[in-house]
């Protein structure tokens, strides 16, 4: 059971990082198993956003001057930087379960990712993102889903129902002397 502070990650009107519009982004971790390449090389309009470090950020970083690369971040700026994104570019085909995807949505992001597992648990049957085969079809679709119907997917992962939810399952555990 996954969980997120809908608080901390909320939708920041007015965030803006500079760059031209449309704003693609992608937070993680920058390692082959995120198969970062898939976005990278996507031609897309706007902007190419990307957050985080790892063992290929370097060659990476020299292979796509063209993308806005703002290696890891404080995640009190996280939310800001998710807020002015037009779209959550997911592109992990392997992934289990990416908590980025839901604070992505927490701060109104639509998602975009292929339709693997992971991202298919967290959109669900909502409507808060685009899962395709081909990501680029998948970004540019994302760009018409409205930024509220985003968040409203998020909400279901709100970690104090969440919490509620696991407790839920839980049940005493009688102790007693073996021998």
């Amino acid at each position: 059971l996954h969980g997120i502070d809908l608080d901390r990650f909320r939708p920041m009107p007015g965030a803006d990082l500079g760059l031209p519009r449309p704003v693609f982004l992608y937070v993680g971790r920058v390692s082959r198993e995120k198969n970062l390449e898939a976005f990278l090389d996507l031609e897309l309009p706007g902007s190419k956003v990307v957050c985080g470090g790892g063992p290929l950020l370097e060659r990476l970083r020299r292979a796509h001057a063209d993308v806005r690369w703002l290696g890891s971040v404080a995640r009190d700026r996280l939310p800001a930087i998710y807020s002015a994104a037009d779209a959550f570019v997911f592109p992990s085909r392997t992934e289990t379960f990416g908590l980025a995807m839901l604070e992505a949505l927490a701060c109104g992001t639509p998602l975009a990712a292929y339709p693997v597992e992971g991202p298919i648990d967290v959109l669900g049957e909502s409507d808060g993102g685009v899962l395709h085969e081909d990501l680029r079809t998948a970004a540019l679709a994302a760009l018409a889903v409205p930024r509220e119907r985003a968040r409203a997917r998020a909400l279901a992962f709100d970690r104090d129902r969440v919490a509620r939810r696991f407790l839920s399952h839980l049940s005493p555990i009688a102790h007693g002397r073996r021998g």
